[in-house]
């Protein structure tokens, strides 16, 4: 009489372990405190080393593609604000993520930077975010 074998395949449930904000701050790896906002999806955090005048960073509490567009969403409607409200001097704003080592990310947990531009805030700033790659930026001197 042989073994008998069990005809049920065994489900193997592969676990997947959501990033969150929280994990990311016990490990030292979402430096960030100074809170502007804080909701029930993400935090909004003024930079500590500003770009610009109100650079800010919306971060998730998870790090899910879902929870980063609404982090996308939350800043432009935060630029659309600011460019329309006549108490501000903000003419426009670049928004950003960077992810690896490779596009700058220094902060291993994802989070969108908004950074509010006034006009004469630089010398030149044709191609806006292509100028993270030193002398892209300008296309139209290529």
């Amino acid at each position: 009489m042989g073994i008998k074998k069990d005809a049920r395949k065994k489900s193997r449930k592969k676990v997947v372990r959501i990033d969150t904000l929280q994990i990311a701050q016990q490990e030292g790896r979402a430096p960030w405190t100074n809170i502007e906002i804080d909701t029930r999806e993400f935090v909004v955090y003024n930079d500590a080393y500003p770009v610009t005048d109100g650079h800010t960073l919306v971060v998730p509490k998870e790090s899910t593609q879902e929870a980063i567009m609404k982090c996308f969403k939350f800043a432009l409607e935060m630029g659309n604000q600011n460019i329309e409200s006549a108490n501000t001097n903000i003419t426009g704003y670049n928004i950003g993520l960077n992810i690896g080592i490779s596009a700058g990310q220094t902060c291993m947990y994802p989070h969108v930077h908004l950074i509010f531009r006034r006009d004469g805030d630089c010398e030149n700033p044709v191609g806006g975010v292509r100028n993270v790659i030193p002398g892209k930026g300008n296309y139209k001197n290529v």
